[in-house]
């Protein structure tokens, strides 16, 4: 039996949502060196930019700290987070569709999706390996049928092959033993 896809499962209903750590924030005039700091402490890989209203308006991540800092030879106790980040990030609602985002993830090449509430304020950050798990029982269900069906078809082959191995080997085990 299939494992049950969920069609129509919002991000919301996902284990991960409810279990995720609050998300980094802080506003485009951060300093970069305040946010890495952070990210560090916490072992994150990105800052979400907020507005006064905790509205988000960017993300801001390693790579834009390697890419857009380090790179450029750029101060990070002088440039603000607002330099470097990322403007106007996709954002996903709590209620969007898990599989609508993880196809256009994959389509997209982001790693990264801020996922907010109604109002646009950060709830979490879901990243392609938060997807895994929803895909996982599904790939392995079709790893095994695509098996059987491989096997089914041919299987007087398979019986065949192996009859000769089993042979070959027993052949091997007594011209050793003269």
């Amino acid at each position: 039996m299939a494992p049950k896809n969920h069609p129509g499962m919002q991000l919301k209903d996902r284990p991960e949502f409810a279990n995720k750590p609050k998300p980094l924030s802080f506003t485009a005039d951060a300093t970069v060196q305040e946010a890495v700091a952070a990210m560090c402490k916490k072992n994150f890989g990105a800052v979400v930019v907020v507005d006064t209203d905790d509205k988000v308006i960017g993300v801001m991540t390693e790579r834009d700290v390697m890419r857009k800092l380090v790179n450029e030879g750029r101060d990070a106790a002088t440039t603000t987070v607002g330099d470097l980040m990322t403007d106007n990030p996709r954002l996903a609602r709590e209620t969007d569709d898990v599989l609508d985002w993880l196809r256009i993830m994959s389509n997209d090449r982001f790693r990264r999706l801020p996922v907010v509430d109604a109002e646009g304020r950060i709830k979490a950050i879901f990243t392609q390996g938060d997807f895994v798990s929803y895909t996982w029982p599904d790939m392995v269900y079709h790893a095994k049928e695509l098996a059987k069906a491989s096997i089914g078809k041919n299987w007087g082959l398979a019986l065949i092959g192996g009859g000769i191995m089993i042979y070959s080997l027993l052949m091997v085990l007594v011209l050793r033993s003269l």
